[in-house]
């Protein structure tokens, strides 16, 4: 049965340009170049250049002027996908025949996995040991480690490859795996990682009974339990140290020791979205837009368009199709422009505002200066949303004379003291490392301790909050600061 109702429903939609400047709010500087080589790539009708203010003026025009003021006519499905891309590419092709095409190949160097097979190559092996051992290699995770099981590895092998194994000649080739290099590859767990490494060593009083320190006692060990090592192995605290020198030299993670490839390396560099520059204690705020071009709408598809628009009384089907396509593109230009605009205002303006807020730490460059600050006081000064500062300062990157800075390092809750002035979590925190830092390592500091090192310094709080703040700062707890 079919009926007719009535139903008010309030939704809040953004236009196209508003998506635009959330979207590159977000982003940081590298990411927001290569954006821009994105788009200029796919929007013919957008280059590279300084605007001109006759071209300034005839946007404002056409804004405000163009169909009278309603875009109705266009279809803005494109602009709210999630991707945000033309649903075209421009593709030229002004090559001859003649011409020779010849790939440059870019080396990014031999991954982990890469050098454990070429490895392999150096073996005596039948097929079915090559395949088998291959496949064992490519379950080792990036740390050098075989998270998986023999049993596993033989039940899956078979469906994968379709080769038919058992559990001891999958025992067998994983044995041949851990002779591969680096020491310590293919290993279940740490106690045989370190184990391989040791075996792999010379000889010596201290290699011996690290070896047995690793097998008798991995619990002892991990735990930092050194008397009953003592105990259990009949030794004086200077042999014993030289033995922990021998453990703690190893690599837990032998995989890591690869480095990665030349690529990952390049993708991890930081690049600072803002460079601060103190000029006498004069802070100025700049944006890095070093690789950054300036935009603008190109010159003849903006002249196509007015000619276009000025001659409707002879437009036919195509020609309002392409009258179409033009103005879409046009618009994704300048909306694009707009927004790239409006992103570096805010960006400004944000970091600017924290600046300002944060100026003795920036002056002195002490973290014992930051004072407490929230994603809220600096939305007060400026104006903006919360939501607009949290993504301004998400991935973003300040340089100043004393390093560079994540954005979110500035942000911190705040405690009162026994003064009854509010300071930063931040300055307590870098009071515990110094405490950390400079206790007797015989005899680490325990939290209580470090909360009445704490309440000494007129900071009254309780232990669980100095065990949250130790967490915070990944130090682990006093019986595993512990050394010989």
């Amino acid at each position: 049965m079919l009926k007719q109702q009535l139903q008010q429903k309030l939704q809040q939609k953004l236009s196209p340009a508003q998506i635009q400047v959330i979207k590159m709010l977000e982003v940081p500087t590298l990411e927001l170049e290569e954006r821009i080589r994105q788009e200029l790539e796919e929007n013919p009708a957008l280059e590279e250049g300084a605007e001109t203010d006759k071209e300034n003026n005839e946007r404002e025009d056409d804004l405000s002027n163009e169909d009278g003021g309603n875009n109705d006519d266009v279809d803005f499905e494109e602009y709210m996908a999630d991707d945000d891309i033309p649903d075209y590419k421009l593709k030229a092709n002004n090559t001859s025949k003649d011409d020779k095409h010849e790939d440059i190949p870019f080396s990014i160097g031999m991954t982990f996995h890469e050098f454990l097979i070429d490895q392999v190559g150096l073996l005596k092996l039948s097929d079915k040991d090559r395949l088998l051992i291959e496949y064992v290699i490519g379950n080792i995770d990036d740390e050098g480690y075989l998270r998986r099981t023999p049993e596993a590895m033989v039940d899956d092998i078979v469906f994968q490859a379709g080769i038919q194994t058992t559990d001891e000649e999958m025992n067998r080739i994983i044995k041949e795996v851990q002779l591969l290099d680096p020491a310590g590859v293919g290993a279940f767990n740490l106690q045989e990682c370190l184990k391989l490494q040791l075996e792999r060593k010379k000889p010596t009083v201290e290699t011996t009974l690290a070896l047995r320190i690793i097998i008798e006692y991995f619990d002892e060990f991990s735990k930092k339990h050194f008397d009953k090592i003592l105990r259990g192995l009949d030794m004086n605290d200077a042999l014993l140290k030289k033995v922990m020198n021998e453990i703690v030299h190893l690599n837990p993670k032998p995989g890591n020791a690869w480095g990665g490839n030349i690529l990952e390396k390049t993708m991890s560099t930081i690049v600072p979205d803002f460079i601060l520059e103190n000029d006498e204690n004069h802070l100025t705020v700049h944006l890095n837009n070093s690789n950054i071009p300036e935009l603008r709408v190109n010159t003849t598809y903006n002249d196509m368009f007015q000619d276009f628009a000025g001659n409707k009384q002879n437009q036919n089907r195509e020609m309002k199709d392409a009258v179409m396509f033009v103005k879409q593109k046009i618009d994704s230009a300048r909306w694009f422009i707009d927004a790239i605009k409006q992103r570096q205002q805010t960006l400004l303006t944000t970091m600017t505002s924290i600046v300002e807020f944060q100026k003795a730490f920036f002056i002195e460059g002490d973290d014992t200066y930051l004072k407490p600050m929230i994603l809220k006081d600096i939305a007060d000064r400026t104006g903006y949303d919360i939501s607009t500062i949290s993504r301004v300062s998400n991935s973003k990157y300040i340089q100043t004379e004393f390093g560079i800075f994540p954005v979110k390092y500035f942000f911190s809750e705040s405690m009162t003291n026994d003064m009854g002035e509010e300071v930063s979590t931040r300055e307590i925190k870098q009071i515990l490392l110094e405490c950390v830092d400079n206790e007797d390592k015989n005899k680490p500091i325990n939290d209580d301790a470090l909360a009445d090192v704490l309440k000494t310094k007129g900071y009254i709080i309780a232990r669980r909050t100095v065990a949250k703040y130790r967490e915070q700062l990944n130090i682990p707890v006093a019986r595993m600061r512990k050394e010989i």
